[in-house]
């Protein structure tokens, strides 16, 4: 079997393909808005990357949202009208439990939060940090690409971010307790 070349050379004049294979200009805001998860996939890759075998099990589920993202990405990649043709994959209600259910796992282990506290830490913290802001970056232009476009937008897909920075929140800091890294409490300057 040939190996296809990576370069298509059809988005040389400022346009893309959607599943549809109709074309659209590369600023749409379709195309920012899976932009934006596919930095916040690599930025959840970068943060996997940095961790070592003790975090074996958070490693596997981050990659189950990592295609969850991509799930959300394809269906962002679509006209609403063509989702059911090409049988896209969805986000469940299961799988937005199951990140409620690690949430709640890892909150279990962590002291009460009584003051907000500064994002950072350790660089595998600091990264996820970077992943959560990114979500929530992401969850704003989801939004606003609904009330412009006015599109349906994909199952459960505001819901999966939300819990998703949720989850990232209480991952970092799961991860600094866990590498024995004191969290730094916000302190208001007077």
């Amino acid at each position: 079997m040939k190996k296809s070349k990576l370069y298509t050379k059809t988005g040389d004049e400022g346009e893309t393909g959607l599943v549809s294979g109709n074309r659209t200009l590369k600023s749409d805001l379709r195309i920012d808005l899976y932009g934006e998860l596919d930095e916040l996939n690599s930025r959840i890759g970068f943060s996997c990357s940095l961790m070592s075998a003790e975090f074996k099990e958070i490693i596997e589920f981050l990659h189950h949202i990592q295609s969850a993202i991509f799930d959300l990405g394809s269906n962002l990649a679509c006209e609403v009208e063509n989702r059911a043709k090409f049988n896209l994959p969805q986000i469940s209600n299961e799988f937005v439990t199951e990140i409620e259910t690690e949430i709640d796992k890892l909150d279990s282990t962590l002291p009460a939060l009584k003051n907000f506290i500064l994002p950072g830490g350790c660089l595998i913290s600091s990264s996820i940090h970077l992943g959560r802001t990114n979500t929530r970056s992401v969850e704003r232009k989801l939004v606003h690409y609904h009330q412009v476009i006015g599109e349906e937008l994909p199952r459960n897909s505001i819901i999966f971010l939300n819990r998703l920075s949720d989850y990232l929140f209480v991952l970092s800091r799961y991860v600094n307790k866990k590498l024995e890294i004191e969290e730094i409490m916000w302190k208001p300057r007077k």
